[in-house]
């Protein structure tokens, strides 16, 4: 089975976080995921449904890297989870606010 790495609270870096949510796709992911507030396959939290495999896995990657999500095998599916905690603990109030101008101002995919 294939083991995930995700990085540990003291490596989670302020720009890892902001380059990773740069990208319109992957922030509407992290949102989802927020909102959803628990487990979504990769597929689920998609913001595109005709999105490529291996880009969906690409955009997943980046954010697991960066310490965002926390990706778990569930049979053959992904399922991934935000690390909310986590990252206020690292950045407090960082998430709430980005999140809170996604909403405020969507990107148009």
């Amino acid at each position: 089975m294939k083991q995930f790495m995700h990085p540990s609270i003291d490596d989670i870096t302020l720009s890892g976080v902001l380059g990773a949510l740069s990208d319109p796709i992957r922030l509407k992911i992290f949102v989802s995921l927020i909102d959803k507030k628990s487990c979504m396959s990769c597929t689920e939290a998609s913001p595109l449904k005709n999105i490529a495999k291996s880009t969906l896995s690409h955009h997943f990657r980046i954010l697991r890297e960066a310490g965002l999500i926390r990706t778990t095998k569930l049979g053959v599916e992904n399922r991934n989870i935000a690390r909310i905690e986590e990252v206020n603990e690292r950045f407090p109030g960082l998430l709430k606010h980005i999140v809170k101008l996604a909403k405020e101002h969507p990107a148009r995919l």
